[in-house]
C-alpha cells in the first residue's frame, strides 16, 4: 500500500515536525500490530525484565481504581489487620485478655480478641476486656501504633482520590470525513461529561500510517480550531482536507490498508482542582465514516431559553450524498 500522492505545485510547503513518531520510537511503531492508543487513553506497551514489585505502584493502584473496590480493599485490610491481631492475643494464651470469655472455647476466646482488637486499633476502648500480661500489652503497643499509622494513611489516600482531577471527557464513537466548507473535512465530537468546567480545552491530532515497506509514518493534522476557551457544549474537532493536508487523496480502503490510526491528545483546565488534566484517545480506520456528518444535538428553542445539548446523540451521525 503506497500513500496518496503529495500536495502539486502551489501548494504549501508542509514542515515537518520535530518529532513525528509522538514518543513511541520508530521500531515501537513499526512492529506494533495493535492500535498504539486505546480508546480509554491508555496504551498497548508492555515492559518486561523487572521484578514483579518493581512494577506495582501501590499507590497509584489506590489512587486509580474505582471507589467501590477501593472501599473493598480497605474494608478487607480492616478485617484481616485485626483478625492477624485476635490471632497473636490468642496465642498469648487463655489468660492474655481479662474479661467475658477469657477462659472459654477457643472460638469465645477468639471473637473476643477479634473485638477487641478492633476497639485497640480504632482506640475506642470499651474496658471490658484489658490486656494481662507483657505479651499482651506488648501487643495492644503495637497495635495501637498500626492504628495510627493506618488510618493516617487510609485518609491520606481518600483526600488524595478527592482533589486527584478525573475528567470525563466523551468522545463520539466514531470520526467522521464530511462536507466542510466546499471541501471535506475529518471531524469528531466531544463533550465534558462532568459538571465541573473545563477552560482552555486545546486539542492536538496525528495521523500515523504504515508505509510500504512496514514503517510507520506520523503526521500531524492541522486543526480548523485547536483550542476554545470556555467548553460548556459540544466541540466538534475539524481538520480541513485541503491541497495541504496530510489525509489529501485518501479514501476509506487506502486508510485501512495502511493501519491508520488517529491519535488525539486534550489538554484543558480543571477549574474544581485548579490544575491542568489530560485526556488521551484514538480513532483506528474502521471507525472513521466517510461520507457522513453528525447529527445535531443542540436544542436552542427550549420553552425557558436555556441552551440545552443532549449528550446521547454525541454519536449520531446521518449519511450524506457522495
Amino acid at each position: 500500500m503506497t500513500r496518496p500522492d503529495t500536495p502539486q505545485l502551489g501548494a504549501p510547503p508542509r514542515e515537518a515536525p520535530e518529532n513525528p513518531d509522538l514518543g513511541f520510537g520508530g521500531v515501537v511503531a513499526a512492529r506494533s500490530r495493535r492500535r498504539l492508543l486505546n480508546r480509554d487513553g491508555s496504551f498497548n506497551v508492555e515492559r518486561t525484565g523487572l521484578r514483579f514489585f518493581e512494577t506495582i505502584s501501590f499507590y497509584h493502584f489506590l489512587l486509580t481504581v474505582t471507589w467501590p473496590r477501593f472501599l473493598a480493599l480497605a474494608a478487607a485490610g480492616y478485617v484481616a489487620i485485626n483478625s492477624v491481631f485476635a490471632a497473636a492475643y490468642v496465642a498469648c494464651g487463655p489468660g492474655a485478655l481479662a474479661g467475658p470469655d477469657a477462659g472459654g472455647t477457643l472460638a469465645a476466646r477468639f471473637a473476643q480478641a477479634f473485638f477487641f482488637s478492633v476497639q485497640t486499633l480504632a482506640t475506642i476502648g470499651y474496658g471490658r476486656v484489658s490486656p494481662d500480661g507483657l505479651a499482651a500489652n506488648v501487643l495492644v503497643a503495637v497495635e495501637s501504633l498500626v492504628g495510627l499509622l493506618g488510618f493516617a494513611v487510609v485518609a491520606g489516600i481518600g483526600f488524595a482520590r478527592f482533589a486527584r482531577p478525573n475528567p470525563q471527557v466523551i468522545f463520539s464513537r466514531l470520526a467522521v470525513v464530511a462536507p466542510y466548507q466546499g471541501i471535506t473535512g475529518f471531524m469528531f465530537r466531544l463533550a465534558n461529561a462532568r459538571s465541573s468546567q473545563l477552560v482552555e480545552v486545546e486539542a492536538k491530532v496525528s495521523m500515523s500510517w504504515r508505509g510500504p515497506d512496514g514503517k510507520r509514518e506520523f503526521d500531524e493534522l492541522p486543526l480548523e480550531r485547536h483550542r476554545v476557551a470556555f467548553f460548556p457544549l459540544s466541540w466538534t474537532v475539524v481538520h480541513p482536507i485541503d491541497i495541504a493536508s496530510p489525509l489529501f487523496g485518501w479514501t476509506a480502503e487506502q486508510l485501512r490498508a495502511s493501519d491508520a490510526e488517529f491519535l488525539i491528545l486534550l489538554s484543558a483546565y480543571d477549574e474544581t482542582s485548579a490544575q491542568t488534566v489530560h485526556v488521551r484517545s484514538s480513532y483506528k480506520a474502521d471507525e472513521v465514516a466517510f461520507g457522513a456528518k453528525f447529527r445535531s444535538i443542540l436544542d436552542a428553542a427550549s420553552p425557558d431559553g436555556v441552551v440545552r445539548i443532549d449528550i446521547r446523540g454525541i454519536s449520531d451521525i446521518d449519511r450524506v450524498a457522495g
